[in-house]
């Protein structure tokens, strides 16, 4: 996969793909991450990529010109590249996202889509907003990663990378790891322990130390039912669950009524 950042702090990015998990996927050849400063398209003495919005208004727009000809540009070069490659399937148009508080919350489902992507384009805004004709004419996704604003969509961009790449096949050592993440069956995740097995007083749950894997495997689909029922019920509207998933919740909800330790 292909990843590329049009952003106006390109510098902000170094530390993030060039470490930890998306350096070694760098690294692996797995995916190739770019930033680009879209105010080397400004086409103008000043490169000024923003402007007074018409009609008035606080704050600036940052105009249509820089942003469509880095987009371009970034389409022409993965074009050239793959005329030069021994590849003959013809190069898919890439996902375009703009950074925005106005688009749509960004979840582990939307990252799973956009894993299975070839190519994909990240908008990051600053100032007031955008000019509307890159959302209308240019962009295929708006994402937002919560209710609140952010200075600009650097740090978003930042977090929709992390989440998708961690997700393409070999990024992760334990490829099993993506699989049971919370979210990612639509759960919280349940508790995790590791050695020693006694800690100050505190215990291992027994039945890890059991070595009975299908026992393991009930009590932890168990715990991310409780856990998610205590933290985020909210998500169980959305998950398929099975008869004996919903028997454990309902014995959750009678404990709770009763005022039962929920054990």
């Amino acid at each position: 996969m292909r990843m590329d950042v049009l952003t106006l702090f390109p510098e902000m990015f170094d530390g993030v793909f060039n470490s930890s998990i998306l350096g070694k996927a760098q690294d692996k050849g797995i995916v190739s991450l770019n930033a680009i400063n879209f105010r080397d398209f400004a086409g103008n003495k000043h490169s000024s990529v923003d402007d007074m919005p018409y009609g008035g208004g606080g704050g600036m727009v940052l105009k249509p010109e820089p942003i469509f000809s880095a987009v371009e540009d970034v389409l022409s070069r993965r074009t050239q590249e793959r005329d030069k490659s021994t590849e003959t399937e013809p190069v898919s148009p890439p996902r375009v996202i703009l950074m925005c508080p106005q688009g749509e919350t960004f979840t582990q489902r939307k990252a799973e889509e956009l894993a299975k992507e070839e190519h994909i384009v990240f908008i990051c805004g600053h100032y007031e907003g955008y000019d509307e004709r890159i959302r209308q004419y240019l962009v295929t996704d708006e994402l937002s990663i919560g209710d609140y604003v952010l200075t600009g969509g650097e740090v978003p961009a930042m977090v929709v990378i992390d989440s998708v790449a961690r997700l393409l096949p070999g990024v992760l050592g334990n490829e099993n790891s993506a699989v049971s993440d919370s979210f990612s069956t639509g759960l919280l995740e349940y508790p995790h322990y590791t050695r020693p097995a006694e800690f100050r007083g505190w215990k291992v749950p027994d039945i890890l130390l059991s070595g009975h894997h299908a026992n393991v495997a009930d009590w932890r689909r168990k715990e991310a039912l409780r856990r998610t029922w205590q933290r985020r019920p909210d998500l169980l509207d959305h998950v398929e669950l099975s008869p004996k998933d919903r028997k454990w919740l309902e014995q959750l909800q009678a404990e709770r009524e009763h005022g039962d330790p929920i054990g």
